[in-house]
């Protein structure tokens, strides 16, 4: 048993798509207070008007100013937004923009402060909620300015069961992917992808399949050379670092054949290469985890769903899986900590003399973790 529940910061997104849709759903099941101790970062006025919009089972929600005073077996929630914010449901409007970057910016401060565990981001605009503080084109690009550094680089990674598909270039236009590509990136992702898949995944061993940007991997300089000059290149160099990486495969044949079944990862060149076969695969209980950093993020598969919102339609199981999925991954990294934090020092002999001599003084540089 844990001493005590890990505490769950939830955003509330966009206040027109099905954000609050899904996290009432998803907490209507009163289990899941249970499990964790969910805090929503948004407004207990706003969430009671999608409660009734929606006709839902009312949930008791427990009004806290700080993330300190979140309650047990309750649904927490911090009001972050003004209690005269308009919700026009189905519309882009620059009020629910600002009101989605105000709940992020509350999680992200206690996130900082320690005193929320994991963060669960609910969709998001990213044109409505753009500002002089928010200049990205998405969640994984802000938290990487907020958490990362120059050794801790964000990994987009779409996960369902097995299946974990990362990018390699993200939010860019296609005619930029070719250009984008190079081999410092591809080993920099594989190495992030790879320390993942053993860290929060628990995996020992990863294996990594990388994918061709040319159709039919290039067909040997036919159709295109960045598999010869750059993606092959790289994934030889990650090798020398301790990646385990095959390929590079052609994305239709890979996925058609499903020869993801025989790997813990996949590395796709560009952002439809692979998310448009994964969401084939896995649209309803996707989760999108933002690897590489300090921190446990996850998110649904799904974005704001205008065009559904309101309709009480909308199904809350990518937002409960990604709830399962940060609380298993942050606990797969504890674990991962406890194991490495005191690596036995690697044992010397002093075989000058006669008598072998066994000497555990010596430290070996290389070797750290």
């Amino acid at each position: 048993m844990e001493e005590r529940l890990i505490k769950v910061g939830i955003t509330h997104g966009d206040i027109n798509g099905i954000g609050y849709e899904v996290i009432l759903k998803t907490f209507s099941d009163t289990r899941m207070a249970e499990l964790c101790t969910p805090i929503i970062y948004g407004s207990s006025k706003i969430a009671a008007y999608h409660r009734k919009a929606l006709e839902l089972p009312p949930i008791n929600m427990n009004i806290i100013s700080h993330a300190e005073d979140a309650g047990v077996n309750r649904v927490n929630i911090i009001n972050c937004v003004e209690d005269e914010t308009k919700v026009e449901l189905s519309k882009s409007t620059p009020v629910a923009g600002e009101s989605a970057f105000k709940a992020l910016e509350a999680a992200v401060t206690d996130m900082k402060r320690g005193v929320v565990d994991v963060l669960l981001t609910a969709p998001i605009n990213k044109h409505n909620i753009q500002n002089e503080d928010f200049h990205f084109p998405g969640h994984t690009e802000y938290l990487e300015k907020c958490f990362g550094g120059l050794d801790k680089k964000a990994l987009m990674i779409l996960m369902k069961d097995d299946l974990r598909v990362a990018l390699v270039t993200g939010h860019i236009p296609l005619s930029q992917v070719a250009s984008s590509l190079n081999v410092g990136d591809i080993v920099n992702k594989l190495r992030i992808f790879n320390q993942s898949l053993k860290q929060d995944f628990g995996i020992v061993k990863p294996r990594i399949a990388v994918l061709s940007l040319n159709p039919h991997a290039g067909d040997a300089g036919l159709l295109g050379t960045e598999e010869e000059t750059i993606i092959i290149p790289a994934m030889q160099e990650a090798e020398k670092k301790g990646v385990m990486s095959f390929g590079p495969y052609a994305a239709d044949g890979f996925f058609g054949s499903q020869m993801y079944d025989k790997f813990d990862g996949v590395l796709a060149m560009y952002h439809d290469q692979g998310l448009a076969p994964f969401k084939t695969l896995a649209m309803d209980d996707g989760v999108n985890y933002t690897a590489g950093l300090p921190i446990v993020r996850t998110s649904p598969a799904h974005g704001t769903a205008y065009d559904i919102a309101g309709q009480n339609v909308a199904s809350e199981e990518s937002f409960r899986q990604a709830l399962y999925a940060a609380l298993d991954i942050f606990r797969n990294r504890l674990r991962y900590q406890e194991a490495t934090a005191n690596p036995l020092r690697k044992q010397y002999f002093d075989r000058g003399g006669d008598n072998e001599k066994l000497d555990l003084t010596k430290d070996d540089d290389t070797d750290g973790l």
